[in-house]
């Protein structure tokens, strides 16, 4: 997991918003965060810091450890077609992030916490594994005990946070399940990044 920092002071580190770590819009400044960020001016990024900051974003945003991402990296790298596309697409399809885009948890931080404690149930049975990989065809639901609660309520109520990606669908009859319909594709991603640089920066 990325080490624990305040997310607002992070994304502003990053230059770029991260739907998946905060529901919080940064004020966005001219110079770095921290004490001596106003009088320090922001250097030219060289190209290894550039796909350093792009592959950080992937980092902080779907809430995963370097080990992990490498992992990821190294599957997608397997699979055919472009690895960068590949590799999103994985980072897409865990449990925790669809949780989040289908509206039933603010962040991807609030959704791995339901799948911890048991709540969420694909295909009727209960996963507590934030990284499990859903399929086409599957079905997430939240249990009843979390159908109660007055957050998990009002989260679905308002909706997903960013836009319903096309490779999921919100139950009509029941707001609080979701089907994965198809699989995800680039324009599918909420966060703005190169996946591109990501890929150079592992292939060094």
């Amino acid at each position: 997991m990325p080490p624990r920092k305040p997310r607002l002071k992070v994304i502003r580190r990053l230059g770029t918003a991260l739907p998946g770590l905060t529901r919080k819009a940064p004020e966005w400044k001219t110079y770095p965060p921290g004490q001596h960020g106003v009088s320090v001016k922001r250097k030219k990024s060289s190209t290894y810091r550039t796909r350093l900051e792009e592959k950080q974003k992937l980092r902080y945003n779907y809430l995963i450890s370097e080990r992990q991402l490498r992992g990821y990296f190294e599957r997608a790298a397997k699979e055919s077609g472009p690895t960068g596309e590949n590799l999103l697409a994985q980072l897409e399809r865990r449990l925790d992030n669809v949780v989040f885009r289908l509206g039933i948890a603010p962040t991807i931080p609030a959704a791995r916490q339901l799948v911890a404690h048991g709540h969420v149930r694909v295909n009727g049975r209960r996963l507590d594994r934030a990284s499990y990989q859903v399929e086409v065809g599957d079905t997430v639901t939240v249990g009843e005990k979390a159908r109660k609660n007055a957050t998990v309520q009002s989260n679905v109520e308002r909706g997903p946070e960013v836009r319903l990606p096309s490779f999921l669908a919100i139950d009509p009859d029941d707001k609080f399940t979701g089907r994965v319909i198809g699989k995800p594709e680039r324009n599918d991603v909420s966060l703005v990044v190169d996946e591109a640089a990501i890929v150079e920066f592992y292939a060094r």
